[in-house]
């Protein structure tokens, strides 16, 4: 039996120019189970890549703070946008910039954290996300102020209840920090190649391929 799959995007479905991998996607249709796409961005980016792939819209956004159930049209909120608010609306006041220009579209659609660019200063973000009760996740991509109960492995469990699944029966795969708490909800677990060490340390297997290819490379192994 074809076991369902969670899988990360950026680095994962990607080449190293974060522009998906076009063989990935054939593989992601004709999957013969559950499909979902967990992500750090922001929901629209997920469920535009379902559409475009041909796939069921059945997604984890925000690194698990919102998801999108097609199969029972469920859209679940699980952070804290106005949390997350108040801790960059703090840091820019102390005068620092979130780094994503006047029209900031990285989190113009994002509903329940913030993500403040990697070439910002970290130190002072964490302080105050610490005193608001919140933390700040590095994805390698940017840093993403949240609610410390949220992750996508949460998620991930409340997407498989509504699909009437086990998530233990979930395959995962994934490259980043972000991905370890799916990585320790489905029942296997693959990290690709370009992996960061805490991802590299959770996975049931380091693949030898990376990015895109090594997505390819997991689901070949799944079979």
């Amino acid at each position: 039996m074809t076991p369902p799959l969670a899988v990360d995007i950026d680095g994962t479905l990607t080449d190293e120019d974060r522009a998906v991998h076009p063989p990935v996607l054939p593989v992601l249709r004709e999957w013969d189970a559950p499909v979902v796409l967990a992500t750090g961005k922001a929901l629209p980016y997920p469920v535009a890549l379902c559409e475009f792939a041909g796939v069921e819209r059945t997604v984890v956004a925000e690194n698990g703070g919102v998801a999108f159930v097609h199969a029972t049209d469920d859209l679940l909120f699980l952070g804290d946008r106005e949390a997350a608010q108040s801790v960059v609306d703090e840091y820019v006041e102390t005068g620092h910039d979130l780094g994503w220009g006047s029209h900031d579209l990285i989190n113009r659609w994002r509903e329940t954290e913030v993500a403040v660019s990697r070439e910002a200063p970290l130190e002072p973000l964490q302080r105050i996300a610490a005193d608001h009760g919140l933390e700040v996740v590095d994805t390698g991509f940017a840093y993403h102020v949240k609610s410390p109960d949220v992750s996508k492995g949460r998620a991930l469990e409340a997407v498989a209840e509504r699909l009437d699944r086990d998530p233990e029966e979930f395959v995962a795969v994934g490259d980043s920090i972000n991905d370890v708490s799916t990585f320790e909800v489905a029942g296997r677990s693959f990290a690709v190649a370009n992996a960061d060490e805490p991802a590299r340390e959770t996975a049931d297997v380091v693949l030898d391929a990376a990015y895109g290819e090594g997505f390819l490379e997991a689901v070949e192994r799944v079979r």
